[in-house]
């Protein structure tokens, strides 16, 4: 089924309804951010006026085909609209190239005085004609001291509400009834809902074949924009450029390029723009969307392992769990939380995967659309978060951890430099490296050769880095994805998170034998030194050319050792000695540019060496 009908299903699903406070927008209908609320009486009198919050300004209008998607040009919105269209008196108080408002007023009043006159007509149009008839509306709210005047010139001053001037601002309704039961809130009255829609369907003609349901029905050629927020100028589907060759050279017109039925194309949009806002995530310009035919809860598809609910790995430092157990207990733990999301769902229902981005303010594109059965949905999400897991420090929870990592961190941790406390790098880097991983989390597709390489690269210069912690959070993140590269490639390279001690990988080796002399040197400074290691100083050197900076890490680690207790100089003496047995004497001669896996032995060793540490001291 395409994504079209699958908005389709959702919005005659569950339209009408009202979930976590989220309401499906009608059809004909679309939401402004109000400046300032009106009351008037039944009769069409004014009674008062207020500013509107900005946590309460989102306001349901109706809108025509045209005004629902309007940029630039005269198209008033049927009821509730800016004060331009509006107000009969604003030629008396606003000034600009739009001072004179005629043909603005003109338009909303001929237009909803056709609403009035019809037999869809409701007392709150009645009211509303019969109130903006008067032209008293700026007069009116300059009285309420909703709008100022500036007093040198009488004409509207150039204070802003809510960071909107005073011009410009919307204008939405209530109206008092004698009748206490009825609803007051134009923008949430179903009456006038249906008023509305039953008007303007009246008014539709010109009856085309609609390719998304196959029957012939009024078409739609202008689309709805908002789709990610109320300022949102971005369509998703538009034929009205004649002339920059939308369709120019492949169809005569329009009308053979693509034929949508105006019910059809409300509905899927309103459905699209509610899903959005109820569930969307966002990267810069990127929304990326997951959802399914039952709006079950779903995991987020760009966060962490550990932010999954119901995911609680055992802690590296409690005593009862080694750092070689937690592997195992985090996938089998893994995989009981994910499909816990899944335990209402069949799974042979569909889950779809989207990703709109947009280039220019006027269109929207749709970089990804997938559709997965939500048994595979699951399978390949855990299977990523399994995969592209590493032993890490949780900030939060102040321990170490096996988790995979969130799309910022990877994004942060490749491209981004270090910025005050922390890593950061531009928007447009984190929504282009999260579209890049997302499909590889949900189809289960290769992890890109590019974003391991730079993370690796990263890693390899801890002296990029001011704080420890961005460093250990680039290596952690670093030694997880090489991992996944391995598993994608089928490299047979070393999977574990835990220490292999048996492993005789040069590579490798040199990683634990760099993770010793570090932790050696390190033993030896007070708590809270910030002194930076002779390992860490040479760890570049040591990545390109092992062989030659070991020489010069082992003859400064010398002093370190003898100026231990005994304990701590046999125990990194033995460690180093059992590390260079394991070495083939070629390969510990080779002085060529270490792979990425002595990161992984560097990363298991120390992890090793400080869980041991960790233990000894609670004992």
């Amino acid at each position: 089924m395409s994504w079209t009908n699958e908005l389709y299903n959702i919005y005659e699903r569950y339209c009408g309804k009202e979930l976590n406070g989220d309401t499906l927008l009608p059809v004909s209908h679309s939401t402004v951010n109000a400046q300032i609320e009106l009351v008037i009486s039944e009769q069409g009198d004014y009674r008062s006026a207020s500013a509107v919050s900005k946590d309460n300004a989102v306001t349901i209008i109706p809108v025509t085909e045209k005004s629902g998607a309007r940029t630039s040009g005269c198209a008033p919105h049927p009821y509730a609209d800016k004060l331009v269209y509006i107000a009969g008196d604003y030629p008396d108080y606003a000034q600009g190239k739009r001072a004179d408002n005629s043909s603005y007023y003109n338009a909303y009043m001929e237009q909803l005085e056709s609403w009035r006159g019809s037999e869809f007509s409701t007392p709150a149009v009645n009211a509303l004609y019969t109130y903006f008839k008067k032209k008293t509306l700026i007069n009116d709210l300059i009285r309420e001291r909703v709008l100022e005047k500036d007093p040198d010139t009488g004409r509207l001053s150039d204070a802003k509400i809510n960071g909107i001037s005073q011009g410009d601002c919307v204008v939405r309704v209530r109206i008092e009834y004698s009748d206490p039961e009825k609803e007051s809130r134009t923008w949430a009255d179903k009456e006038l809902y249906d008023s509305f829609i039953s008007w303007n369907t009246s008014n539709m003609d010109g009856k085309q074949l609609c390719y998304a349901t196959g029957k012939e029905l009024p078409a739609a050629y202008i689309h709805p924009n908002k789709l990610r927020n109320a300022g949102d100028k971005a369509k998703l589907i538009s034929t009205n450029d004649e002339s920059g060759f939308s369709y120019r050279g492949r169809f005569s017109d329009k009308n053979e390029a693509i034929s949508v039925s105006y019910e059809f194309s409300q509905k899927m949009h309103n459905a699209l723009k509610w899903l959005i806002s109820r569930q969307a995530v966002y990267f810069n310009s990127l929304t990326v969307l997951v959802w399914n035919a039952g709006l079950s809860e779903l995991p987020d598809v760009t966060g962490a392992g550990w932010d999954i609910p119901g995911l609680d790995v055992p802690f590296a430092n409690e005593r009862e769990v080694t750092p070689s157990e937690l592997g195992a207990l985090y996938k089998k733990q893994l995989w009981e939380s994910v499909l816990g999301h899944g335990s209402t769902l069949s799974p042979d229902d569909n889950t779809m995967v989207m990703m709109l981005d947009s280039a220019t303010t006027g269109r929207l594109s749709m970089s990804m659309y997938t559709e997965l059965k939500t048994g595979e949905f699951i399978s390949n999400l855990s299977k990523w978060h399994s995969e592209t897991a590493w032993y890490r420090f949780n900030g939060k929870a102040k321990t170490n951890m096996v988790s995979s990592f969130n799309m910022r961190e990877i994004a942060k941790c490749a491209f981004g430099t270090e910025k005050g406390d922390f890593l950061d790098c531009k928007s447009e880097l984190l929504a282009d490296t999260a579209a890049r991983l997302i499909p590889c989390a949900v189809e289960g597709r290769r992890v890109p050769v590019d974003i391991v390489r730079s993370l690796v690269h990263k890693a390899e210069n801890p002296l990029a880095y001011q704080k420890d912690y961005n460093w250990r959070t680039v290596l952690e993140a670093a030694c997880g994805f090489y991992r996944k590269y391995q598993i994608d490639h089928n490299k047979g390279g070393i999977y574990s998170m835990a220490l292999d001690k048996e492993c005789t990988s040069r590579d490798y080796l040199y990683g634990r034998l760099l993770a010793a002399a570090d932790a050696a040197e390190s033993s030896t400074y007070q708590k809270d030194s910030v002194r930076t290691t002779n390992a860490r100083n040479f760890f570049n050197a040591f990545a390109n050319h092992p062989n030659t900076a070991w020489g010069v890490i082992e003859q400064k680690l010398n002093p370190y050792l003898n100026r231990m207790g005994e304990g701590g100089r046999i125990y990194y003496t033995k460690l180093i000695n059992e590390i260079m047995d394991k070495f083939d004497r070629k390969d510990f001669a080779d002085n060529s540019k270490l792979k990425p896996d002595f990161l992984l032995g560097y990363h298991c060793q120390l992890s090793e060496i400080y869980s041991k540490s960790n233990n000894n001291e609670e004992e």
